[in-house]
């Protein structure tokens, strides 16, 4: 009984060393400024915004390759478009769920909210232009007895 007490101790005071040498490695410059977390529909957005140059990143990937249309390009991009004193940040997300204009909404809502942690002045100006607005609307489930959230089987008189 006494041996298994000394490796716990052992394997408690090497997993404690690992974080310190984490926060030597961490530079401020890559350091993120803020996080936020964006959902819509099935789509979850994770937020990070950093110093930088402006580049926006989705999943490894510049935002103009992930989203392929224009309308997904515009949503995810709004917050910036409205505060333009943020261009000089760089944002790197990670998106999962749902469809691809699903994850633009969700993007759109990461940023806002990560914005308004770094800088709460701007709170105002995004809630006017309902971007800090959550949308709840989900796809309704499927019910028994019926061919689908609210579509019955066709009634058969004889």
């Amino acid at each position: 009984m006494v041996a298994p007490a000394k490796t716990k101790k052992v394997a408690s005071s090497s997993t404690k060393a690992a974080p310190k040498s984490l926060k030597t490695l961490k530079s401020a410059k890559t350091a993120p400024i803020a996080h936020g977390v964006g959902r819509r529909k099935a789509a979850i957005a994770r937020v990070w915004l950093k110093n930088g140059s402006g580049n926006i990143v989705v999943n490894g990937k510049n935002y103009t390759e992930y989203f392929d249309t224009d309308v997904a390009r515009m949503e995810a991009s709004a917050p910036f478009v409205l505060i333009p004193a943020s261009k000089d940040l760089d944002v790197d997300i990670n998106v999962y769920g749902g469809g691809k204009i699903a994850q633009a909404g969700a993007v759109k809502l990461g940023i806002a909210r990560a914005m308004v942690e770094a800088d709460g002045t701007i709170r105002s100006t995004l809630r006017a232009e309902k971007m800090l607005t959550v949308d709840a609307r989900v796809k309704e489930r499927k019910k028994y007895g019926q061919k689908a959230a609210r579509r019955k089987f066709q009634f058969v008189k004889r």
